[in-house]
């Protein structure tokens, strides 16, 4: 969409509407379309709207396709409509890429749905949040939340690191003092056998002999004692993954089949999407369709043959209360039309509760869909796990035979060993022989000991090197609570500063418009619980109140529904060209559009031109000459659309 520069803007239309063929320019500021009925100022205003983005023009009631073209400064914009059976086709570079925020608060016909909610006494909260997203928060809302339980999850592991720490220190003090009684009962076997070498008279050579037959002795038993130590480990893992496999296999065959298959729902969401377009497709036409023929009962959509005596040629169409059927061309009851158009209304209104009730059912079908996938994804997890366990577990049973082995041939080493040993004659070698055994066996002891104490050591280090980050993370913790309540209160003030804003420019538009008996509009934000689907959920929704006077100057609040036809248009437009204002809606939309106000003095309607010429580069309003007439000279008129 390129930026408008304030220059000329020339308009060529095709078969829209009521229009045959028509070119005009609007220059920047103010252009009034002015005339009586029967001048396709609305068919024409629906074309500037097609033009620019919008999907609520239609086809002329003849014709197969229509176009529009925008020369804004240097730039040329064509919209393209085809008729598809009982459709219209949009193609074409419009202007708007997204049409949304101008259909609601900018193009403000008689059919604009902000105007017509209002009119309706609806719900105003999806008409006003609808052009914010509030997505993006949802997605920081539940990163926040992961990041929290992962924060969770780590100061309850070191919560628990802690809670094990007088455990491990109890330990190693029950470490330290069986390695020194071990040290002392060393040193004790360790005397007793230097004083029976210096009672045995022998060669130093068979003294070397026999101490080299107990240190591979001890080498030896070191050398099982490691074995035996990693058995122990392999047969405690072994025991793990068949724990894991047993629980892994429990989690396989307890899963539930799922209900309803995700695929399908797949393919039921699509429908029900496709429906939905269908549905917003139809919305927009029967928009369209009720726009064109209200104009057309009001005379403003019908070109009327020169012949026709009289000065107002709806005079001669509503003659007897009977009017030409733009459809057929036989005469028919006013009143069968206007009984047609409220059917019409009626089947847009039942179509925008089944679009309604279609989007809770999708929203239901994805989240249903988004559970059958993750527990679906669980369960293959699951037994993916399950075959790398069997697969661990089958190479652990291998590296515990493996060890048995190797255990049961030390074993047999040892033997032989003790027995070479046993074979060295001196003197008091067997009470020697049983020392240095018993000296052999403290040493392992020690060495095991020594070793525990190590690892006690390491792991009391990491403990507390762990727990000192801890307050780091309960930091951090608190942070993302902060964030999270942040988060989730956002919308709510998002909401509570949309209805704010609302409010406050309610009451601008009302101070221009100077009603005496209309003291303030505003809009209640409030909660109720509502059925989505099957489920029942807590929803905001926002109600529109009326503050009135009475004849004697006491104010009371009233409601839509007991506003006469014509105060429900003002309240329309009210609230229409307050949204405008707090969308700063003239920011990404250079044009603001108006019609039919008839509801609305001259005076009134000069005083609301006046105030957002100011807002927007380009304002077209259709009027009556007798409305157009309380303007000022310097606005550029329109009064024929050709």
């Amino acid at each position: 969409m390129a930026q408008t520069s304030k220059s000329a803007v020339h308009v060529d239309v095709r078969n829209i509407g009521g229009i045959d063929e028509a070119s005009v320019s609007l220059s920047d500021g103010v252009s009034i379309l002015t005339g009586r009925n029967a001048t396709n100022r609305t068919s024409f205003l629906q074309a500037l709207m097609a033009g620019l983005g919008s999907r609520q023009s239609s086809l002329k009631g003849d014709a197969e396709e229509g176009e529009v073209t925008l020369e804004v400064g240097d730039e040329t914009y064509t919209r393209t409509l085809q008729r598809r059976g009982d459709s219209v086709a949009f193609g074409g570079d419009p202007y708007l890429d997204d049409p949304e925020l101008a259909d609601l608060f900018a193009f403000l016909l008689e059919n604009n749905e902000a105007r017509r909610a209002v009119a309706r006494g609806d719900d105003l909260r999806e008409i006003i949040m609808r052009p914010i997203d509030t997505e993006s928060i949802d997605a920081e809302i539940r990163e926040c939340k992961r990041e929290r339980d992962d924060l969770e999850s780590e100061i309850e592991e070191l919560d628990s690191l802690e809670r094990d720490l007088p455990d491990l220190e109890a330990d190693r003090r029950e470490k330290v003092e069986e390695l020194e009684a071990a040290e002392e009962e060393l040193e004790s076997v360790r005397e007793e056998l230097d004083d029976l070498d210096t009672g045995v008279e022998e060669s130093r050579t068979r003294k070397q002999e026999m101490e080299e037959a107990f240190q591979q002795v001890r080498d030896a038993r070191s050398d099982l004692e490691d074995l035996e130590f990693d058995l122990e480990t392999e047969r405690s893992t072994l025991s793990e993954l068949k724990a894991e496999r047993d629980e892994l296999q429990e989690t396989v065959e307890e899963a539930e089949e799922p209900d309803k298959n995700a695929d399908r729902l797949a393919g039921r969401i699509d429908e029900l999407r496709r429906r939905k377009r269908s549905l917003d497709d139809d919305i927009n036409e029967l928009g369209s369709v009720i726009g064109f023929n209200e104009d057309m009962v009001d005379g403003s959509g019908i070109d009327i043959d020169e012949g026709i005596s009289g000065d107002d040629p709806t005079d001669a169409l509503t003659a007897d209360d009977q009017t030409v059927c733009w459809t057929c061309g036989s005469e028919v009851e006013t009143d069968q039309i206007e009984a047609t158009l409220g059917r019409l209304r009626e089947l847009r209104s039942d179509k925008l509760d089944e679009r309604n009730e279609i989007r809770a059912e999708i929203q239901e079908l994805t989240d249903q869909q988004s559970s059958i996938r993750e527990a679906q994804r669980e369960i293959e997890r699951a037994e993916e796990r399950l075959d790398t366990v069997e697969t661990e577990i089958e190479s652990t049973d291998s590296r515990i035979a493996d060890l048995e082995a190797r255990i049961e041939s030390k074993r047999d080493e040892i033997e032989e060993l003790e027995d070479d040993a046993e074979s060295i004659d001196i003197d008091g070698y067997d009470e020697a022989l049983e020392l240095h055994r018993e000296a052999n066996g403290i040493e392992l002891r020690i060495e095991r000991l020594e070793d525990e104490i190590d690892e006690i050591d390491d792991e009391i280090e990491e403990r507390e090197a762990a727990i000192e980050r801890r307050e780091d993370l309960k930091a951090e913790r608190e942070e993302l609570a902060d964030r999270l309540t942040e988060l989730r209160t956002r919308v709510d003030r998002i909401e509570e500063n949309a209805v704010e804003e609302f409010n406050e420019h309610m009451g601008t538009v009302l101070d221009i418009l100077e009603y005496e008996n209309l003291d303030r509009i505003w809009i209640e934000r409030r909660e109720t619980e509502v059925r989505e689907g099957r489920r029942k959920v807590t929803r905001t929704r926002f109600d529109l109140h009326i503050v009135r006077s009475s004849p004697d100057g006491s104010a009371y609040e009233d409601t839509v529904d007991h506003l006469s036809e014509s105060e429900r248009e003002v309240t329309g437009l009210v609230f229409a060209l307050a949204g405008y204002l707090v969308h700063d809606v003239h920011e990404t939309v250079p044009f603001v559009l108006l019609d039919s106000l008839e509801a609305i003095d001259s005076d009134r309607i000069a005083r609301v031109v006046d105030y957002f010429r100011a807002h927007a580069d380009y304002l077209v309003a259709a009027l009556l000459p007798e409305d157009a007439a309380a303007l000022p000279d310097k606005y550029a008129y329109v009064e024929q659309i050709d």
